[in-house]
């Protein structure tokens, strides 16, 4: 079993990092000369997918100018949150409502991608496909992450994820899930948090620990430190 898609979330305004974001989409913006969408859609390409949807909305007219002036070796097709943004649940819903496959590797662009998370990604996949999970997070320990004062989210154990007592642990932006979780009737504006909640009631929220160093565009002060690096 192999996942065939990926999705990338594109359509945020990243009003953490105004004013760099004011003309730019936060996706496009560079560290060393490599935007943040660019580091994504190479890892995924090494991940050996076929196909990236990613979604629109803030400075949709970049992102079609950014693919036209380059050559990537994968199909990209931009589907657009359409009138109203729709958050990170109602894109997802949106983007997959189409698509016969039935599950889907999600990225956030917020997160420093490398191909050192290959690896990791690829277990993290054996592990949903052999023990038929509908979904499982790629989560990291704060004290790997770079930009100190992000909080943790969740807490792990033994891959499950529980929010019952200290937070250890922080969601780094890629995350593997079966379309039937997407229950809601039309699509509207809803965080993909609503379904992780649902999930955690029933304990059916799963994690994978990434042991890599965690590198988040959170805000001005985090982009200025990575430029820097």
């Amino acid at each position: 079993m192999k996942i065939n898609t990926a999705l990338i979330l594109c359509a945020g305004f990243g009003k953490r990092l105004n004013p760099v974001t004011l003309n730019t989409p936060k996706p496009l913006l560079e560290i060393k000369d490599i935007s943040m969408l660019e580091r994504c859609i190479h890892l995924i390409e090494k991940l050996g997918i076929q196909k990236i949807l990613l979604n629109t909305f803030y400075l949709k007219d970049q992102f079609s100018a950014f693919l036209n002036s380059k050559n990537f070796n994968i199909d990209i097709k931009i589907i657009e949150d359409g009138e109203h943004i729709l958050d990170t649940g109602g894109g997802i819903q949106n983007m997959i409502k189409d698509s016969n496959e039935k599950d889907f590797i999600i990225f956030n662009p917020d997160t420093i991608w490398s191909n050192d998370y290959k690896d990791e990604i690829l277990k993290m996949e054996k592990m949903y496909f052999s023990k038929k999970l509908e979904n499982i997070l790629l989560l990291v320990n704060k004290k790997f992450s770079f930009d100190k004062k992000l909080k943790g989210d969740f807490n792990l154990k033994n891959n499950l994820i529980n929010k019952e007592v200290e937070k250890e642990f922080i969601y780094i932006g890629c995350q593997i899930i079966n379309k039937k979780l997407f229950i809601k009737e039309k699509i509207e504006n809803y965080s993909i948090l609503e379904i992780w909640n649902n999930l955690l009631d029933q304990k059916k929220l799963f994690g994978y620990e990434s042991q890599k160093d965690f590198y988040h565009l959170t805000d001005l002060d985090i982009f200025k430190k990575l430029k820097d690096l």
